[in-house]
């Protein structure tokens, strides 16, 4: 799903929750595909319960978005992990390795105060589009 070079795209897919603000699940601009943060939330709204749950749940959530946009885990090029508590971060780290194996992107991993519906893990990406 490429856009033109002036006009971004907007991605959306039932198999990633609907945002719950005024966001996109996503934005095709170019050959980049910037996702919004997903969170353990399920297409259906409800969060996921602990930190294992919520991780893999965030992360089958980026792959819809990606997959609705035209990208996969394969052609991400940057991520950025948010979490309430730094010291999640080998565990998280654990399951995203499982996710994106060979084909790591760039990363980020911060810590957030509070994040979403007091949730314990978000990612975002950016992708290229073919």
């Amino acid at each position: 799903m490429a856009s033109s070079s002036t006009h971004p795209t907007t991605v959306f897919t039932e198999q990633a929750p609907a945002p719950i603000g005024p966001y996109s699940q996503g934005k095709v601009f170019g050959n980049l595909l910037f996702t919004a943060g997903q969170i353990g939330l399920t297409p259906a709204g409800e969060l996921a319960d602990g930190l294992q749950a919520q991780t893999r749940q965030a992360l089958a959530n980026l792959k819809a978005v990606l997959e609705a946009g035209g990208a996969s885990f394969g052609s991400v090029v940057k991520t950025t992990i948010f979490l309430k508590d730094m010291n999640d971060f080998g565990t998280v780290n654990s399951i995203y390795a499982e996710a994106f194996g060979d084909s790591a992107p760039a990363r980020s991993t911060v810590q957030a105060a509070r994040l979403p519906k007091d949730a314990l893990v978000e990612i975002e990406a950016i992708a290229a589009v073919a």
